[in-house]
């Protein structure tokens, strides 16, 4: 291991302890390990904060001023008063059905989609305080349901790269898309899981400084003060911003920029004004978001993903359960892509490997490429991503109350994961 890596890695646990330990404003401490990137020379000023001209993050700021101007219209009065009366029911069956709900919205995004878990958590944020179903048992676990669909048949870049990293290993594998799909429902059947065993261990706790007390019960919201055709405006800013997320693979960075412009008519025609789309835009997330992609690519360039990839698949050697093989290797490439940043880049190095692995032991490795490369969104166990740190910092949870949850989701899904991908592809 060289002078840079462990460096890097030194400021990158300096990063996750004040994180955790919120001594320091939210989004504070990503800006302080950038800084010391530069001075220790692990990157350069324009490399560490980069993450302030990433189209992902400039996206997340344009989708958290579309989520204010939401906030405005009837729709929100609307969600409040449907959310709100599941919460008032309280019980079980009220907080299921929440995690199922936003489970079937994510069915029709995929995994992974910045702009609907963005839109999730920022409507879930707006819940008032009830003791029946407290918001801070909804946000964390809605809020990661985000990212696991109810129904997983749009699986397409996932799929895609598990057929891309088996042809270039000159693997002629037909993996059926059905199949596929299957795994995907094992590791949302593994988060729902620990959805149900974690109920009456979740925090209750107020997630806004003015819900000092339970809420009435009835609800009452008052309706929007904007004219209709302002709230029109808004839902079309909306629905054209989602357009450009969706098309993004196809249009490129076009998609991004269609949201900023949806934030643009919502400024010109008055529902929000500048003030609010400059606090929204700036948002301490955004810092947070921004700050932490500095860190991982820093974290990524020193070389310490295919270091450790190399060395791992040297230590399992030809002896060893394919179960545990596959399980090893999902536990490497979620946690360094949590820590670089860069799911993809991860997921290329550490696919190769075990397929090389499975060739050596004379096994199949349809089942390893699979679990390996969905287990690439599957970290969330550190708030150093966009979904983890939104649902730390709007839920409020103390740095217990958030591994209590994460820790164990962790684990329980990659074991799903692993065992889903044996059942539908045997080695």
């Amino acid at each position: 291991m060289t002078i840079e890596m462990i460096i890097a890695l030194a400021i990158t646990a300096f990063m996750i302890v004040l994180i955790m330990i919120d001594k320091l404003p939210f989004g504070a401490p990503p800006l302080f390990a950038c800084i010391l990137l530069v001075i220790f020379g692990i990157a350069d000023i324009k490399g560490a904060f980069a993450g302030f001209s990433n189209s992902t993050i400039i996206m997340l700021a344009e989708f958290m001023a579309i989520i204010a101007a939401l906030q405005k219209t009837n729709f929100i009065v609307v969600f409040k008063r449907a959310m709100f009366a599941m919460a008032n029911k309280g019980g079980f069956k009220s907080y299921m059905l929440i995690i199922l709900v936003v489970m079937l919205g994510c069915s029709m995004f995929g995994t992974g989609s910045t702009a609907y878990y963005v839109l999730t958590i920022g409507l879930l944020s707006t819940l008032p305080y009830s003791k029946k179903l407290p918001p801070s048992k909804v946000i964390m676990t809605a809020g990661f349901a985000a990212n696991h669909p109810l129904i997983p048949f749009n699986t397409a870049l996932q799929y895609g790269i598990v057929i891309a990293v088996l042809g270039a290993a000159g693997q002629a594998v037909n993996v059926s898309v059905f199949k596929f799909a299957i795994v995907n429902l094992f590791l949302s059947l593994g988060f729902l899981l620990n959805c149900v065993i974690q109920y009456k261990f979740l925090p209750d706790h107020p997630i806004k400084d003015e819900d000092t007390e339970e809420v009435g019960t009835e609800g009452n919201e008052n309706v929007s003060l904007l004219p209709q055709w302002k709230q029109n405006v808004t839902y079309a800013a909306f629905i054209f911003a989602v357009v450009g997320m969706l098309l993004q693979s196809r249009i490129g960075d076009a998609g991004y920029a269609m949201a900023g412009l949806s934030v643009a008519v919502i400024l010109v025609v008055g529902v929000l004004d500048f003030a609010e789309v400059r606090d929204a835009i700036s948002a301490p997330i955004i810092l947070m978001s921004a700050g932490v992609i500095g860190v991982a690519d820093a974290l990524g360039s020193t070389g310490l993903t295919n270091l450790v990839g190399e060395t791992v698949a040297g230590m399992l050697g030809n002896n060893i359960n394919p179960f545990m093989m596959i399980f090893a290797f999902c536990i490497l490439t979620s946690l360094l892509a949590t820590l670089t940043g860069s799911t993809i880049g991860t997921v290329y190095v550490f696919t190769p490997l075990a397929i090389a692995v499975c060739s050596n032991l004379g096994l199949d490795p349809t089942a390893a490429a699979c679990a390996i490369v969905i287990s690439g969104w599957c970290g969330h166990f550190l708030p150093i991503d966009g979904m983890p740190a939104m649902i730390l910092g709007y839920g409020k949870y103390s740095a217990k109350e958030f591994w209590v949850f994460t820790i164990p989701q962790y684990f329980i899904r990659l074991i799903a994961l692993t065992v889903g991908s044996l059942i539908m592809f045997p080695m």
